[in-house]
């Protein structure tokens, strides 16, 4: 990440909006956002590949859910944040992943610019690909901050998206038991 590029930019942007860059609570501004960009799209420096490579021989080939993983992204069209939980299930083949590692998995993807509809088919399609799985389920639901702060200006409203893929695509009854899993 280029720090100084986005320096100026924030430097810009305060000019820009009329503000003194100079006057006490905006000298050291520009520093904070450039280091806090840093920890926020620290998505871009990682693949899922690293994060799902920890797999363990399991003779089972039953559903693992992981749901309630709290997630903070920001939307690529507005540059304001999104928020939620991210549910992800899977039915292994022959082996599984470390629990913690489905949740780091949505961190790479939210800790980019993104879009809720994108992100969901991602992570679903890294589980896929990585685990090489029977299926995977990702339900997201979340907050924007472009609907509550500005625009329409509906707090509260949430964006539900889904990804299905293998067995979980072609089987309604693994689905709705994914569905009932949630509700516990």
């Amino acid at each position: 990440m280029d720090q100084e590029k986005i320096k100026k930019a924030v430097r810009l942007l305060l000019e820009g909006i009329g503000e003194d860059i100079n006057r006490e609570g905006l000298k050291y501004t520009p520093d904070r956002i450039a280091r806090m960009y840093e920890e926020i799209f620290e998505g871009y420096e990682k693949e899922p590949s690293e994060v799902l490579s920890k797999v363990f021989s399991v003779n089972s080939r039953e559903m693992v859910l992981e749901k309630d993983i709290t997630f903070y992204s920001m939307c690529e069209h507005h540059m304001m944040p999104f928020y939620g939980k991210a549910h992800i299930a899977y039915i292994p083949k022959d082996r599984v992943v470390g629990i913690s590692k489905l949740a780091r998995t949505v961190e790479v993807y939210a800790r980019r610019l993104q879009i809720q509809e994108r992100m969901t088919g991602q992570i679903a399609d890294a589980i896929m690909e990585n685990l090489e799985c029977e299926g995977a389920m990702v339900v997201l639901e979340a907050e924007h901050m472009c609907m509550t702060m500005r625009g329409v200006k509906k707090p509260g409203t949430k964006t539900v998206t889904v990804a299905a893929r293998g067995c979980f695509k072609d089987n309604e009854d693994l689905r709705d038991q994914f569905y009932s899993l949630l509700k516990l």
